[in-house]
């Protein structure tokens, strides 16, 4: 929010000034700001070629994560006997082939040693030094270095989805994407389960998370198109700013069919247009502090 009005202050002329005009023509007023190459860099302003784009359309979904039936494992005792030493309690890591406790036997009065047959977080641990085992695990481990999404799609959209279609999935301010592994009826409910595998070696998520996806059903390509970001309100109308030169002049579009970061233009610009993509919003405060100013 610092940087934001920071920007903000600089670019309106508070702490550096900036040249504003507007120029009036038959069929309305149009926004024209000059702004050196050099400002327009230290604020953050950048632009992108107008072109064309391959739209995606998607399906907004929401689940959460949760653990595969393959990744727990109860592990317990072979023979019932006496817990001599136990080495590990609820919540540490283990790798694989450490000694997780030392039995002996009710029968053969001999030790033997437990050890874990994978990498991973203990969740549970049953039994302590001079205890019984009985026919239950001594310990439950996961292992976390994957992960499941289960997205929830509704009986009006899971005719649209299928195996392997993209996922872009958010947490928070974290975004990654996979692909839809599974697709799982639920029992009495109005909806299936659109199931992702999820790498967590590098997210460092952990079960019950919750998650929002957009699963992409279908692409489109058209022949123009600007980031959704770039839009903006001028006088009613809705554009964006085209660069020529030092000089980022509001030129309304004509806008079609848009997916999450992208919209068609139907007209009122040529292909490689030079259009303001990022902090656009800079150079309409600009443009809107110079009307104020005219009006004074």
């Amino acid at each position: 929010m610092k940087n934001y009005l920071l920007a903000l202050l600089i670019f309106v002329g508070y702490l550096s000034p900036i040249q504003s005009v507007f120029a009036s023509e038959d069929e309305g007023e149009e926004g024209i700001s000059k702004i050196k190459d050099s400002m327009a860099k230290r604020v953050g302003v950048e632009t992108a070629n107008l072109s064309s784009k391959i739209l995606n359309q998607t399906i907004p979904v929401y689940g959460a994560t949760t653990i595969g039936a393959e990744q727990l494992f109860q592990v317990g005792a072979r023979y019932n006997g006496v817990i001599k030493t136990i080495n590990f309690t609820v919540g540490d890591n283990v790798k694989k082939g450490n000694l997780l406790a030392v039995i002996e036997s009710n029968e053969s009065l001999n030790t033997y040693k437990i050890t874990s047959p994978i990498s991973g977080v203990v969740l549970q641990r049953n039994g302590n030094v001079g205890g019984i085992t009985q026919n239950t695990s001594l310990f439950e481990i996961v292992n976390f270095d994957t992960l499941w999404a289960e997205f929830k799609v509704f009986t009006n959209q899971y005719n649209q989805i299928k195996v392997g279609q993209h996922v872009d999935i958010m947490h928070g301010e974290q975004t990654f994407n996979s692909t839809i592994t599974n697709i799982i009826p639920s029992k009495d409910q109005p909806y299936v389960l659109a199931r992702v595998r999820l790498d967590n070696t590098a997210l460092n998520l952990t079960s019950g998370q919750l998650l929002k996806g957009s699963i992409r059903v279908s692409q489109f390509e058209v022949d123009l198109a600007v980031e959704k970001i770039a839009l903006q309100e001028l006088g009613g109308r809705i554009g964006v700013f085209v660069k020529e030169g030092e000089e980022y002049e509001f030129t309304p579009l004509v806008l079609g069919r848009s997916d999450n970061y992208y919209i068609e233009v139907v007209d009122g610009l040529n292909k490689n247009s030079e259009y303001v993509n990022k902090n656009s919003y800079l150079i309409k405060a600009d443009i809107l502090k110079s009307e104020v100013e005219d009006d004074d």
